[in-house]
C-alpha cells in the first residue's frame, strides 16, 4: 500500500503523469491508471486525512477484503522425514511432493513452493546435510589421525594402534578398528572386518590416497594397489579414491573419524592396553553406544536408519572372506624361476624372459601371465631355497634332475662290481657328488655302443692297471683290449712294469 500512497502524492503533489508515476515507480502503466481511478471512485482527496492509515487505505480502494478475514493456512511438510525418504534409490521430490498432496489435499504447497521450502530448511542444516548419498551407493573409508598406544606385556616397548573407519552414506552407520600399521595387509584386512560388521559391502568405496590403496595419484586417472584392486574385485565394489587436497570428496569419512575421535578415542585415552584384541574389544563396546546414539536434528539413529534404508541395499558378501595376496610383478629368470620374498619359485620354461605377476598368500604362491595361472606352489620361506616342478622344466632338464648318486650306484651295481666301483670312486672324486654327474653318466651310457659284459671287463681292466677313469675304460672299449684273457692281460701289466723300469726314470729321489 505504500506505492498507491506515493502514486496520489506524486499524481497530485507533484504534478507527474501516469506515464512518469510508472517510470518513477517501476510498476505498470495501467496499475497506475487503476489506483487513481480506484481513489476517485472512493472519493480520496489529496491530501489524504491524517487518520488514514495504510491499512484503512487498502480497504477503502479494496471493499472486498475484510480486516478480519483469515489468511489461507498450509500443511507444513515434515521435511527431516522426507529427507532421509531421499536417500532411497529412485524417490524424487516430484513423488514425495504427490505423496504429502496426497495427505494434505487442500491445504498442501504446490510443488515449486514444497521445493523452495524443502531447499530452505535443507540450507540451515549442517553442511554434512547438504551431501545426498543414495542408501547403499558409497562406503567411506580413512585413519583416525591419532593414536592408541599398546604396552608389549613382555618387554614393556610402546607400539603406536592406528584407528581405521568406514562410514556408509546414507544412515553415517560407523565402524572402528585398531592395527599396528597402515600397511596394506592391514588396510585390507580392516576393509573385511568392516564388511563383515556392515553385512555387506556398497556399490563405491572411496578412499583417501595414502599408498595402502593408491599407487600413483592423479585428479582423474589415479592408479590403485594392485592387491586392493584385487580385494575389491573379491566385494564386487568400485574404488574412486578422493581427489587430492579435496577433503569434500570424503567428507562422510572426515565426520566419521571425527566422531570416532571425540566419542571412542577420548574416552580411551587413559586407559591402558597391553594387546590388540583388548583394544579392539573396547572399541566394539563403544561402538555399539555410538551407533545407537539418537540424533540431534533427524529422527532416529545411526542404527535404526541402517537398518530403515540401507541394509537391505548393500552388496551381499561373497561365500568366502577374502584371504590377502601380496600382489607384484617378477620376470622370470633364464633357469625359468622368479624371485619372491628371496625364495624361487619355478613356472613352465616357455616364460623365460617374461614379465609374470606374482600374487602371494601365506600359504601359497600363485604366478599369472596374461591373466591366466602358469604356476601354483606352496609358500617356502627357506630363503635362497628353489621349489621347481618337473612339469615346468624342458625334457633335457627332466631326466638331468633326476640323476641322485644313490640311483647311478643302483645303476652301476646293476652292471657289475667292477662298474660299482668305479663309480664310486668318481663320485668320490670332487668335493660335491653333483659335480661327478656328468663324467659319471657317460661312463654309464657306453652300454649304448658296448654291451654291459664288455663295460664290466672294461672297468675290471681299468682297476687293474690302476686308472679307474672313463677316459681309460673307452679306450680299453675302443682297442677291444677287454677281450683278452686275463694271462694276456697280466703278461701286458708286467711287460708294462719292465719298461717302466730303466736308467732313464729318475725317480722319487731324484727330487730330495
Amino acid at each position: 500500500m505504500r506505492k498507491i500512497h506515493t502514486v496520489l502524492r506524486l499524481y497530485h503533489q507533484a504534478g507527474l503523469s501516469q506515464r512518469e508515476i510508472s517510470r518513477s515507480l517501476k510498476i505498470g502503466y495501467g496499475t497506475v491508471g487503476n489506483y487513481l481511478t480506484r481513489a476517485r471512485n472512493a472519493g480520496l482527496s489529496w491530501p489524504l486525512s491524517p487518520d488514514m492509515d495504510e491499512r484503512m487505505l487498502e480497504l477503502a480502494l479494496f471493499p472486498g477484503q475484510r480486516p478480519d478475514a483469515p489468511q489461507r493456512r498450509f500443511a507444513e511438510p515434515d521435511f527431516a522425514q522426507i529427507h532421509i525418504e531421499l536417500k532411497s534409490p529412485g524417490m524424487t521430490k516430484q513423488l514425495a511432493w504427490e505423496e504429502y498432496r496426497q495427505i494434505h489435499v487442500d491445504h498442501g504447497y504446490s510443488y515449486s513452493q514444497f521445493c523452495h521450502r524443502y531447499l530452505t530448511w535443507q540450507g540451515r542444516q549442517k553442511r554434512s546435510m547438504r551431501q545426498n548419498h543414495v542408501a547403499g551407493e558409497k562406503v567411506f573409508v580413512d585413519y583416525c589421525g591419532p593414536t592408541i598406544p599398546i604396552v608389549d606385556a613382555r618387554t614393556g616397548e610402546y607400539l603406536s594402534a592406528q584407528i581405521f573407519v568406514a562410514v556408509l552414506g546414507a544412515s553415517n552407520y560407523t565402524f572402528a578398528c585398531a592395527s599396528l600399521s597402515q600397511k596394506e595387509s592391514d588396510w585390507i584386512d580392516a576393509h573385511s572386518k568392516a564388511a563383515e560388521f556392515f553385512g555387506g559391502w556398497a556399490t563405491l568405496t572411496v578412499p583417501d590416497n595414502l599408498k595402502s590403496a593408491v599407487t600413483k595419484t592423479h585428479r582423474y586417472v589415479p592408479v590403485l594397489n594392485a592387491s586392493y584392486q584385487q580385494w575389491s574385485d573379491h566385494y564386487m565394489t568400485a574404488i574412486i579414491p578422493a581427489r587430492p587436497y579435496r577433503p569434500k570428496d570424503k567428507s562422510k569419512a572426515e565426520n566419521g573419524v571425527l566422531v570416532v575421535e571425540r566419542w571412542i578415542l577420548a574416552r580411551l585415552r587413559k586407559i591402558t592396553f597391553f594387546s590388540l584384541g583388548q583394544l579392539n574389544d573396547a572399541i566394539n563396546e563403544l561402538l555399539v553406544q555410538l551407533n545407537d546414539r539418537a540424533f540431534k536434528k533427524l529422527p532416529g539413529s545411526r542404527r535404526s536408519l541402517f537398518e530403515q534404508i540401507e541394509k537391505s541395499r548393500l552388496l551381499p558378501l561373497p561365500s568366502q572372506r577374502y584371504e590377502y595376496q601380496h600382489v607384484r610383478n617378477a620376470r622370470v629368470h633364464v633357469d625359468y624361476h622368479i624371485e619372491y620374498d628371496k625364495h624361487y619359485y619355478s613356472v613352465p620354461h616357455i616364460l623365460v624372459g617374461a614379465q609374470v605377476e606374482v600374487r602371494a598368500s601365506n600359504r601359497i604362491v600363485n604366478v599369472y601371465a596374461g591373466g591366466k595361472r602358469v604356476a601354483c606352489h606352496g609358500r617356502s620361506h627357506s630363503q635362497a631355497g628353489h621349489t621347481t616342478l618337473d612339469e615346468h622344466m624342458p625334457q633335457a632338464h627332466r631326466h638331468q634332475a633326476d640323476w641322485t648318486p644313490e640311483r647311478f650306484e643302483e645303476w652301476s651295481s646293476d652292471i657289475g662290481p667292477s662298474t660299482h666301483h668305479i663309480v664310486q670312486l668318481q663320485l668320490k672324486a670332487k668335493r660335491h657328488p653333483q659335480q661327478s654327474f656328468r663324467s659319471v653318466m657317460a661312463l654309464l651310457s657306453l652300454t649304448k655302443q658296448y654291451d654291459r659284459v664288455r663295460l664290466e671287463r672294461a672297468c675290471t681292466r681299468a682297476l687293474q692297471i690302476g686308472s679307474p677313469t672313463r677316459t681309460s675304460v673307452q679306450s680299453i672299449l675302443k682297442k677291444g683290449m677287454d677281450h683278452l684273457s686275463t694271462e694276456v692281460q697280466q703278461k701286458m701289466l708286467d711287460d708294462d712294469d719292465h719298461l717302466n723300469d730303466h736308467d732313464n726314470i729318475r725317480g722319487p729321489e731324484y727330487y730330495h
